[in-house]
């Protein structure tokens, strides 16, 4: 992969950055009062880049923006679901990818949280378990160094399923680095926390840098008519 010379802390502190400018731009959204009831997905989407471009510059996107509300938050991101409505007790997700630009580069921001609408005690007690299931398989990774990415998503099933819901995801996470890190990147699979990643996380690229890591965490009720989803930087 070409990093265009930077080294591999310049690149960590530059998806920190992105990270932090994705925050903010999430903390915006929220301030918006942009994911309420009554509205579609996609009005929330359209909503969102307005926002996107006009307060954070933000004119590119590294991946399809995703708003998923009630059924459409099982979904896994290959799927495309038809557009919903939001209800007043929905969960509703985002996940977005926002491209933030520096004096010499661009960097991908890779986050997503999670709402929960009305006042169902299950759906806020699932939200409220996507960031701390997070911190507990972040710790589960800190504290392994030889983890692959085939046993950190199976940890993320389990501590999922101790807690009483489904890890709804077919994947736990991806690399991210310098835009457009999808597009130079052989072997996708490798660079995945999914089944069949046998491949240990901390071992370098092709050109010996290190690899950056987005962890998802994405939960399902039993049910399977609802979830949500949360993602950040490893």
């Amino acid at each position: 992969m070409d990093r265009n010379n930077h080294t591999d802390s310049a690149i960590r502190a530059g998806l920190e950055a992105a990270e932090a400018r994705g925050n903010a731009m999430f903390d915006a959204i929220e301030r918006a009062g942009i994911i309420r009831a009554g509205i579609t997905e996609k009005d929330v989407d359209n909503e969102i880049y307005i926002l996107a471009k006009k307060d954070f510059g933000v004119d590119v996107h590294w991946h399809k923006r995703l708003v998923r509300t009630g059924i459409n938050t099982v979904c896994v991101y290959a799927e495309d679901p038809e557009p919903r409505m939001i209800a007043s007790d929905d969960t509703v997700f985002l996940d977005l990818g926002p491209v933030f630009a520096s004096a010499n580069a661009k960097w991908e921001a890779d986050l997503g949280r999670s709402y929960a609408l009305g006042d169902d005690p299950e759906k806020k007690r699932l939200v409220a378990d996507l960031p701390r299931l997070f911190e507990v398989v972040k710790a589960h990774y800190d504290a392994t160094p030889d983890i692959t990415g085939e046993e950190l998503y199976a940890y993320a099933q389990k501590v999922a399923g101790d807690t009483g819901w489904i890890f709804g995801g077919t994947i736990a996470g991806h690399i991210v680095g310098e835009f457009p890190h999808a597009q130079r990147i052989p072997g996708r699979e490798e660079h995945r926390i999914a089944k069949g990643n046998t491949r240990r996380m901390r071992d370098p690229d092709a050109n010996g840098h290190e690899r950056h890591w987005i962890l998802e965490i994405h939960l399902v009720d039993k049910t399977k008519s609802w979830g949500g989803f949360y993602e950040r930087l490893l």
